[in-house]
């Protein structure tokens, strides 16, 4: 499992997704948990933290990157350095690369492959005005998405994909197919570089063809340097000529030949534009024979060599293009062409009479004409390595090489759990079988996750490769959707792989319970009682009554009635044989005639209740007995009349409310 997975960066980035792996780096999709928004993060493989004078680069060029603002360049948002990593991230971008939708489409229609150059050229043009040359553009480093906007990305990195010398290997050349002939020799690179790359990506999506192919990397780098592409229009007809011309200028071996700029680029693109019949005036003539191990190819115009070369003559039938070129007078030509011609062949023979020897001698020591016997690849899966080794029957008959030793859980230490080739396949004898060995379980000593968050536990377990099995319980002190215990526990042992329950707290089990009888028991008692009973004391509140003071007179739910486990109980406890303070209400009875029902309450208990005739008697005069304040609400068949606050301790009221009911 890929060890940033779940992990979360600087504090902000949330790795959600493993969304692309590079030589050079690899990239996760991922949550700014500041900003809210997705973004792709850019992580720098570990086997290059070690290199100093790389981790300099890459630092500078990161925060050079950064400068970058253009609508067809990836934003970069932010730099990571440290120690342990060093990231970049970036602007996420929803599509796919250029080079996938050409392998769908085949060869592009002209007008689509220039609306895409002109977005790589206006952003290469901007990178190049901030001093910053990409040096690996090519289409796979190229987002399309799906309105047609061209997203380009990877700025800086490919840069250093270069080795420190400048020895032509794969590794130095890793995107051959789009390297200029002075980046495949390991020379200075500049903007003109960048402008060939466009040149063969430009030759691709009008042909579906890359313009150099060979079996190795090498072979397709010496092609970039040496050899002449041929014409787009030779592949597809349908292509316009001045494109071609366009094309094939940005392609030139020679720099002085090539655009000098993307901006240059981009004019003539836009006179094609204007005018698609348009034919340009900078036609090439490629040498037959290079010149100084070169095959570049020479301007109209310009010499080749110590001569200055004539001037070659159109031709009206190819539309300008340059004619063959005739021996001079003199005969000076055709004694260089023979000179030329003799170096050739003395060449090749020296070749064939060399190659002819290597011949000999490689049969010789083969000698590719004696029959080697077949022998039957024998079952070594499920085998002691050890035992394999030491056994005689494969002495002088197999090599047994081991290439890995790796846990595995299905195989006990020791034991071959793979190889290659497989048992019963026909080999000659002397054949290498590379075996990987088992080291057994992988077996991994678990910590304390009481009381952590479930998801951190489960990112946790993942991250050490194993799976886990959810068991929801109920707990008093574990909040819900916090761990209360694993099965095994701290300190316990499992294989990679195997499963631990993770018990996961759903909070306090919500009981029903049975009041107990708290009446006659004192207010300090009562109180122990439901503590005991994992119940809260609701309202307390005083009545005169026999009973000594603070004893409960009632409570409400009454004994034995069902209540949540942790609910409350309000009491009523007795005042004791002293005496109250009360306050007498003076309330305004509306202007209405005939019986009317009035009734107090306090504190939202019905206290007092009277049938009267507004009209007879105007004021109504309840009295209230109690301690601290209270709340009294008056009713006039059963609807609010009137609110009043009562202080006992003061012996005062306060209208505090009158409802606007149609009395009057």
């Amino acid at each position: 499992m890929d060890k940033y997975l779940g992990k979360r960066l600087d504090g902000r980035y949330e790795i959600t997704e493993l969304i692309g792996v590079g030589g050079m780096a690899n990239v996760y999709k991922a949550r700014d948990v500041i900003e809210n928004r997705v973004v792709a993060v850019k992580i720098l493989r570990e086997e290059y933290l070690d290199n100093e004078e790389f981790l300099r680069r890459f630092k500078n060029e990161s925060k050079a990157i950064a400068v970058l603002s253009h609508p067809n360049i990836v934003k970069v948002y932010d730099v990571s350095f440290s120690d342990r990593m060093q990231s970049i991230v970036m602007e996420y971008i929803d599509g796919i690369t250029l080079k996938e939708y050409i392998e769908q489409q085949g060869a592009l229609s002209w007008k689509e492959a220039v609306h895409f150059t002109v977005q790589i050229l206006r952003a290469l043009q901007h990178a190049h005005d901030k001093g910053i040359v990409h040096r690996d553009v090519k289409p796979q480093n190229i987002m399309l998405l799906s309105d047609g906007t061209i997203k380009i990305t990877d700025f800086g990195i490919a840069r250093f994909s270069r080795s420190e010398t400048k020895t032509l290997t794969d590794r130095a050349i890793g995107s051959v197919h789009y390297i200029s002939p002075e980046q495949a020799q390991g020379e200075t690179t500049d903007a003109r570089t960048d402008i060939y790359s466009v040149g063969v990506m430009l030759f691709e999506m009008l042909t579906g063809r890359l313009p150099f192919e060979a079996e190795n990397a090498i072979s397709v780098a010496m092609k970039q340097i040496q050899s002449a592409p041929i014409r787009p229009r030779s592949i597809n007809p349908a292509i316009p000529e001045g494109l071609e011309e366009i094309t094939m200028r940005a392609m030139q071996k020679d720099l002085s030949q090539r655009y000098q700029s993307a901006a240059e680029m981009l004019r003539d693109i836009d006179e094609f534009k204007r005018n698609p019949t348009i034919l340009f005036e900078y036609k090439y003539l490629t040498n037959e024979v290079p010149i100084d191990g070169k095959k570049y190819s020479q301007a109209a115009g310009k010499g080749t060599g110590k001569k200055k070369a004539k001037k070659p003559t159109k031709s009206a039938k190819t539309g300008g293009r340059f004619a063959s070129k005739r021996p001079s007078s003199n005969g000076e030509e055709e004694e260089e062409d023979n000179s030329i011609i003799t170096i050739l062949c003395g060449i090749a023979a020296a070749f064939v009479v060399v190659c002819g020897i290597f011949i000999l001698v490689m049969l010789k020591i083969n000698n590719p004409f004696a029959t080697v016997p077949d022998v039957e690849v024998p079952q070594l899966v499920g085998n002691k390595y050890e035992t394999v080794r030491t056994t005689e029957a494969y002495q002088g008959v197999f090599t047994i090489e081991v290439i890995s030793t790796e846990f595995n859980k299905d195989y006990e230490k020791g034991v071959i759990y793979d190889q290659n080739p497989k048992a019963g396949r026909k080999v000659k004898s002397g054949t290498k079988i590379k075996v990987k060995v088992s080291g057994g379980q992988k077996m991994i000593t678990l910590p304390s996750y009481i009381s952590q968050e479930e998801n951190e536990v489960y990112a946790k377990l993942k991250e050490l490769g194993l799976h886990y099995e959810t068991v929801e319980v109920y707990h008093d002190d574990v909040p819900a959707g916090y761990v209360v215990i694993t099965e095994p526990g701290k300190g316990g042992q499992v294989a990679e792989g195997d499963t631990v329950i993770v018990k996961v707290s759903k909070g306090a089990e919500n009981k029903m319970i049975d009041a107990p009888d708290l009446t006659g028991l004192s207010l300090e008692d009562a109180k122990l009682v439901l503590e005991a009973n994992k119940l809260q004391l609701g309202t307390v509140s005083h009545e005169p009554s026999d009973k000594p003071e603070d004893v409960v007179i009632s409570q409400d739910p009454m004994e034995g009635q069902e209540i949540q486990q942790g609910g409350k109980v309000n009491l009523v406890v007795s005042y004791g044989d002293r005496e109250l303070p009360s306050v007498t209400l003076s309330v305004k009875l509306p202007r209405i005639e005939g019986l009317v029902k009035v009734q107090a309450t306090i504190d939202g208990k019905l206290l007092h209740e009277e049938l009267l005739d507004p009209s007879e008697v105007r004021t109504w005069q309840p009295r209230f007995e109690g301690e601290g304040t209270a709340k009294v609400q008056i009713l006039v068949d059963e609807k609010k009349y009137q609110d009043y606050t009562i202080d006992f301790d003061e012996g005062t009221y306060d209208k505090t409310k009158t409802y606007n009911n149609d009395f009057e």
